[in-house]
């Protein structure tokens, strides 16, 4: 069902790595009875992610909601559907240089070679070749100290730019958020209900502005502090990690739909 031609009772909006997909092998499918259950009611799944246009369309493809728009590299960008392109490489190319300019230690994406960003990642070299092809954002490691990631960090705004910690990376944009490209989706579908879930820190701000937000478990990343809606019962954290969580908060959520 297309998700510009009827009205919405529910929209999900779903982080990937650690949260659909599991942290080892990025595969989605303990997530598939939750994925059922949307389907089965009409929802529309807006998928979330610091992944590129490049990466999210043939994923979009594979999990089947290839008719909702997706939210890539961290907010930067909406890949709506039918599109493909939707930003520019001079904005992937000033953010890099802006990135030289500041303190040394942190090594992004664009520093690495396919190859490497494979062994980072745990993708397919065809995969780690879409994770490179960014339009707005530049994911990376610190290499250097504590000390020197805050004067890196400190530098950073400095600059007018912004660095989040995901489950794998430190991402640096312009800093619009996840959140931010949340509420345009919002204003433009107008569902009567929104799910948010994600497992990072990059992810607190959407799962926040859902009207029920699910921290997936994932005891490989930094996971995320207490929120304020935890007090409210606004938020939900799931026993089981990654996918397989997914898809128990999915099914807990819509027991009543």
């Amino acid at each position: 069902m297309s998700a510009m031609t009827h009205h919405l009772s529910l929209l999900v909006f779903s982080d990937l790595d650690g949260t659909l997909l599991s942290h080892g092998d990025y595969s989605w499918a303990e997530a598939s009875p939750g994925l059922e259950r949307l389907r089965a009611l009409g929802a529309g799944l807006v998928l979330a992610s610091s992944k590129t246009s490049a990466e999210m369309i043939p994923l979009r493809d594979e999990i089947g909601f290839s008719d909702w728009p997706a939210i890539v590299e961290n907010g930067a960008g909406i890949l709506w559907p039918g599109e493909t392109d939707i930003g520019s490489a001079q904005t992937y190319t000033d953010l890099r240089k802006t990135i030289r300019t500041l303190p040394a230690g942190f090594v992004g994406f664009g520093d690495m070679t396919v190859q490497e960003v494979a062994d980072q990642t745990g993708l397919d070299t065809q995969a780690a070749r879409r994770a490179r092809q960014r339009q707005f954002s530049e994911p990376g490691v610190w290499t250097g100290n504590r000390a020197g990631l805050d004067t890196f960090l400190a530098a950073l705004t400095n600059a007018g730019l912004s660095a989040r910690q995901g489950g794998r990376f430190l991402t640096i944009s312009s800093g619009r958020t996840k959140a931010d490209a949340m509420s345009e989706v919002i204003s433009r579908l107008k569902p009567d209900r929104t799910i948010a879930l994600g497992d990072a820190p990059n992810d607190a701000e959407m799962i926040v502005a859902a009207d029920m937000g699910v921290i997936v478990r994932n005891p490989h990343g930094p996971g995320i502090e207490p929120l304020t809606s935890d007090q409210s019962g606004r938020i939900l954290r799931t026993t089981q990690v990654g996918p397989a969580g997914w898809a128990e908060a999915i099914l807990t959520l819509t027991k009543d739909t």
